[in-house]
């Protein structure tokens, strides 16, 4: 992105949206014209986990800001969560996270590049509900 000046994007709360994942997303910062990186709010209820999933060729970053959570990630033992940890997921590696708490789990998904749908590989052995 070759900009000269700076730029404040603030994304609508109406444009909130749920996924096939099992979680509430918000695109904070995912442009065409930034591929190095997408940003985006993921917002997990009481008692879900997001399925199983890859993100093929795309390294992925959870900054939980609130709530508590269990994260499971390839090749590393599930591992508890809660504000202020970051949890990196290397490129093409499974990858879900549980609501373990009695509010929203809440965190920021960072995404280099930036993520594009058709790189999102659902993995897991159910089908979707």
């Amino acid at each position: 992105m070759r900009r000269t000046l700076g730029l404040i994007h603030s994304p609508r709360e109406a444009d909130e949206y749920f996924t096939d994942e099992g979680c509430f997303i918000l695109e904070t910062w995912n442009r065409a014209d930034d591929p190095a990186v997408s940003v985006a709010r993921a917002r997990v209820e009481p008692g879900v986990t997001t399925r199983l999933h890859r993100l093929a060729g795309i390294a992925e970053r959870y900054l939980i800001l609130s709530g508590a959570g269990r994260v499971e990630v390839e090749g590393i033992a599930p591992q508890v969560v809660g504000p202020g940890d970051l949890v990196y997921i290397p490129a093409d590696q499974g990858q879900r996270i549980a609501n373990t708490g009695e509010a929203d789990l809440v965190f920021l998904a960072i995404c280099t590049p930036r993520f594009v749908p058709e790189a999102y590989l659902d993995i897991e052995t159910d089908p979707p509900t």
